[in-house]
């Protein structure tokens, strides 16, 4: 049998203790020192693994000899859902779920569930809520729980002593901040209970197969609380996104080891729990009846998935010494680069302007192809001059004032074709050269032709800077 020792360890240094102290003895960093079990194993020779039998001195292979495994994937049943997770669950995989409170990450979870119980066996473990409490929302949502399988527990011991009685074949742990070992003193959620308990978990998976989902508390900032090396130790991370006040639940793969890394899938909110959203553009675009100022339509690659998003853009005179820089999606410091750009190689100043960059459904937006259309929105609204509501826009801007490519423009361009969009703002280099059936591009490569661009388009007045 293996002896488990309780040991404090320094998060600066490393430097291991046996009793806490304020003071790290070998980094002098102070109170860094945070409990964490150590395990020694006693005469054990081998460790053996479902699908894997090894030894403590595992031999060198050639990487060409090693035989992969077969992948077993079983789908949700939710395309959204099914779509994030990269085709459905893995046998033995760990999914981490993180998001705001009351975002819907319960309700998510029940739901897959119910569709997993009419052909598997399933297992929820509740820490947070009794089972009245699960059993009333899962009547209120209309789902058939039936055949879930429902444990209120807190120790990770006893769930893992339920689990391997119960055999199922997947679980969920709601939350992994309410669990919690005997062998450490500390109170659940705290960094050593959080770490030693997602890691017993996890190697249970990896054991028995089972596809493990554990639902993961944020922070104010809205990264998952507690140690950065849970999300080391799944293969999955997934987050909420949205406004739990609003309709629109959006939730983006940041980490994949069975899929790709930034995959969206949408949903709404109703009184029946979360419904699939299958054309998110459709709930993105306002379509204004008349051309808007500020208003500009670029497509943006969330994963695998096109997607045609607003852009909306204010510049308004400013009141303060400091003229304020607003963005909500795209990332703030990118703006103030941007508008730095449009000054030096466009001649148009806005250093006594307030700009405010607004996405509309509250995506954020991390890729290069929104700098064109964010520059573009910004420059419509001060110059009071709106652009055909048939346009689409994508392009990266460097700082020498050239437009770069973006990976994956044609599925970009017949993405805006299938929608309706008849016009497109693009890089020269994504321009196709059969190009797109219904639809006239016009390409540029420095923004003094973007700015070419836009003097020419229709006859509304300018504002002059």
């Amino acid at each position: 049998m293996a002896k488990s020792s309780v040991m404090y360890q320094c998060s600066d240094c490393g430097a291991q203790s046996r009793k806490w102290a304020g003071q790290c003895a070998d980094c002098g960093a102070w109170n860094t020192l945070v409990e964490s079990l150590s395990v020694v194993p006693a005469g054990a020779k081998t460790a053996r693994f479902a699908g894997y039998a090894g030894t403590t001195q595992p031999e060198v292979q050639r990487l060409g000899e090693v035989q992969p495994g077969q992948e077993t994937r079983i789908p949700v049943g939710m395309e959204e859902f099914d779509r994030v997770l990269g085709g459905g669950l893995v046998a033995g995989s760990v999914v981490l779920i993180g998001g705001d409170p009351g975002i819907g990450k319960s309700t998510l979870l029940l739901q897959a569930l119910a569709a997993f119980s009419a052909r598997l066996k399933v297992l929820y473990v509740s820490g947070e809520e009794s089972p009245e409490q699960v059993a009333l929302r899962s009547r209120r949502l209309g789902v058939d729980a039936d055949q879930v399988c429902l444990l209120a527990e807190t120790s990770v011991q006893r769930v893992l002593e339920h689990a391997r009685r119960e055999t199922p074949q997947i679980m969920v742990i709601d939350s992994i901040q309410t669990l919690y070992t005997e062998v450490l003193q500390s109170a659940p959620g705290s960094v050593s209970q959080v770490r030693e308990s997602a890691a017993q978990l996890v190697r249970f998976a990896k054991q028995t197969g089972t596809a493990l989902l554990l639902v993961g508390h944020v922070t104010k900032e809205g990264t998952l609380a507690g140690p950065r090396v849970l999300e080391h130790m799944v293969d999955t991370v997934l987050y909420f996104e949205g406004d739990a006040g609003g309709r629109y639940r959006i939730v983006r793969a940041v980490k994949n080891r069975f899929g790709a890394v930034n995959e969206l899938g949408v949903f709404a909110m109703t009184d029946k729990g979360l419904k699939e959203i299958h054309n998110p553009s459709s709930i993105f675009l306002s379509r204004h009846e008349q051309p808007v100022a500020g208003s500009v339509i670029m497509v943006t690659m969330e994963g695998t998935r096109p997607l045609l998003l607003e852009v909306q853009a204010l510049v308004d005179d400013s009141q303060l010494a400091n003229p304020r820089r607003v963005s909500l999606g795209p990332e703030q410091n990118r703006l103030a680069m941007l508008l730095a750009v449009q000054h030096r190689h466009g001649g148009v100043q806005m250093s006594d302007q307030d700009v405010f960059v607004n996405v509309v459904g509250g995506v954020r937006i991390s890729e290069t192809a929104a700098d064109l259309p964010v520059l573009l929105a910004a420059l419509s609204s001060f110059r009071d001059h709106a652009l055909p509501n048939n346009l689409v826009v994508f392009g990266e801007v460097g700082l020498a004032g050239e437009i770069r490519p973006v990976p994956n423009g044609q599925e970009r361009l017949r993405e805006a074709a299938k929608l309706g969009f008849q016009r497109a703002l693009i890089p020269a280099a994504n321009a196709p050269k059969a190009g797109i059936e219904g639809m006239e591009i016009h390409a540029v490569t420095r923004y003094t032709d973007v700015l070419e661009w836009f003097t020419g388009q229709g006859p509304v007045g300018f504002r002059q800077s």
